[in-house]
């Protein structure tokens, strides 16, 4: 059986729709309404495209958002910093730990209040990955 699809209820079609997940079979899928014909995308693909996606923006910013990070968490020292970091550059290995264990609803949830959103199409590509800005400077 595969996973459930880690970005449940932060997908949305081209028009703006929101995309719903279903299981056919032993396969969970998004499922995008193309004009009336519901197509059934498996979830693992466009999750993996996100995390493809993500990853892009992550590489070559390692270091500063290693130091970013560790300034959030409060643990703003070299030590930190460097694990931080460490994991970022390998980041693949992490986005299999998330494919593996899922993104739990609360986490989901706290990502489409902080504006997360994945646009699809019809075929099950990505076509747009909204994330929420940073913070202004001054805070």
């Amino acid at each position: 059986m595969s996973k459930a699809p880690l970005f449940a209820g932060l997908v949305i079609d081209e028009f703006d729709r929101a995309v719903e997940t279903a299981l056919v079979g032993n396969e969970h899928c998004y499922v995008v309404d193309d004009d009336g014909f519901r197509r059934h995308i498996p979830a693992e693909d466009i999750d993996r495209q996100v995390l493809a996606k993500m990853g892009d923006l992550i590489e070559g910013h390692e270091d500063i958002l290693g130091e970013q990070t560790a300034k959030m968490l409060g643990q703003d020292d070299i030590f930190s910093r460097a694990m931080i970091q460490q994991q970022l550059e390998n980041i693949e290995e992490q986005f299999e730990k998330i494919m593996e264990s899922g993104i739990p609803e609360e986490g989901r949830s706290y990502m489409g209040m902080m504006g997360f959103k994945i646009t699809i199409n019809v075929h099950g590509e990505v076509i747009r990955l909204d994330q929420p800005s940073g913070l202004p400077e001054d805070e």
